[in-house]
């Protein structure tokens, strides 16, 4: 195959990671591009969105991960591209300037730290042979050497490692060829470390994501290990992937414990997400996120809306006197909306959403919880 072969296939299998950037609105989806690579959004520092050119190196794995497609028992069409291969197509997109930047990840290709090597290699030529000084994701491997990562690090604006599931019991289901110690919670403390405040990487992002329903985890379990990715290790971001049905291990221990449909899979995912934003955007604290007996997130209602149920003293919040913190607690309003009441406030009192030019179903929700007297 050539380098597009390659790439096609590679793009098409890097899908499964979202640990770069990935959202539910319409400007924060991935796409896939005319040729059929799969182009992934990121903010920018200056407003709007751009795309992440985001593929494998390798589709080849040595691990067993049984949620993975790609696990080394599977029948798949393998390939690589080398370090100079990918370049040169990351080179092309970006002189026609159809990128903003690279997402660049991979199966194990024999050890973690070979497979690190070449990853940094394509960093390393693309900032020195090409005096590349746009924006590069790279993903650290599962059980790479300290010195791998460090050099990782120091080649990149970002970087992920996916710490798959909340705890030692949960990962032991999903892989016996990998350790929770050794090979994940211990890179993700030494990325935290280099890039922590003061340190010469500090600018450096780190982010994570959860593999969701693959292993028999409940939504407290991860939620509690969320708050500490953030809290103690000061991760940017958390990101929640579905698992899949029909593309793991038969014997995949999620499925029998959840029996979800692919629908309820999603929903859970975006319970997640909503979770998560309570807490990084919103001021909610880990006692906020109301869950059911189970250990579970409600599926069938959102949980900023459970906390106002199970808080009817704190409503109606009065629109045009309370502070942010308490507008935010009201469901259907964000931190823009919250933001546009504050500044129009300034200059006169609001009666009504509309009256802001403000509409839709999210404040129709809100109407409930609020008064404009």
């Amino acid at each position: 195959m050539d380098a597009m072969d390659k790439l096609k296939i590679l793009s098409q299998d890097s899908q499964y990671d979202l640990a770069c950037a990935c959202g539910t609105g319409k400007d924060d989806r991935r796409h896939r591009g005319l040729d059929g690579k799969w182009l992934y959004p990121v903010s920018l520092p200056q407003g709007g969105y751009s795309v992440l050119l985001k593929t494998l190196m390798s589709n080849a794995c040595s691990n067993d991960c049984k949620y993975c497609p790609l696990r080394s028992e599977s029948n798949v069409q393998r390939c690589t591209l080398q370090p100079e291969e990918t370049v040169n197509i990351f080179m092309e997109y970006a002189r026609k300037k159809i990128v903003f930047g690279l997402f660049l990840s991979s199966g194990v290709i024999g050890s973690p730290d070979n497979t690190m090597d070449r990853l940094n290699a394509v960093a390393r030529i693309l900032r020195y042979k090409h005096d590349y000084r746009g924006y590069i994701h790279l993903k650290v491997i599962p059980g790479a050497s300290d010195a791998a990562i460090e050099d990782s690090i120091s080649l990149s604006n970002a970087v992920s490692l996916n710490i798959e599931t909340p705890g030692k019991k949960r990962f032991e289901l999903l892989s016996s060829k990998k350790n929770y110690i050794d090979d994940i919670i211990r890179p993700l403390k030494l990325m935290a470390k280099l890039t922590g405040q003061g340190m010469k990487r500090s600018k450096v992002k780190c982010t994570t994501q959860f593999i969701v329903g693959a292993s028999d985890e409940t939504d407290s379990e991860i939620i509690r290990y969320m708050l500490s990715l953030y809290n103690r290790l000061k991760f940017q971001r958390v990101y929640f992937s579905a698992y899949q049905k029909g593309l793991g291990h038969p014997d995949i221990p999620g499925e029998r414990m959840f029996q979800l449909s692919p629908d309820k899979m999603f929903m859970r995912e975006h319970r997640l997400y909503q979770a998560d934003f309570l807490v990084r955007r919103y001021g909610f604290l880990q006692d906020d996120i109301i869950l059911d007996g189970s250990g579970n997130l409600s599926l069938d209602k959102d949980p900023k809306e459970i906390w106002a149920d199970r808080h009817p003293e704190f409503f109606p919040v009065l629109v045009n006197k309370a502070e942010k913190e308490d507008l935010l607690k009201v469901p259907g309003l964000g931190p823009q909306t919250a933001d546009t009441i504050l500044k129009q406030r300034r200059c006169r009192k609001i009666s009504s959403f509309s009256d802001m030019g403000l509409k839709g179903r999210r404040l129709e929700k809100a109407n409930k919880y609020v008064i404009f007297e």
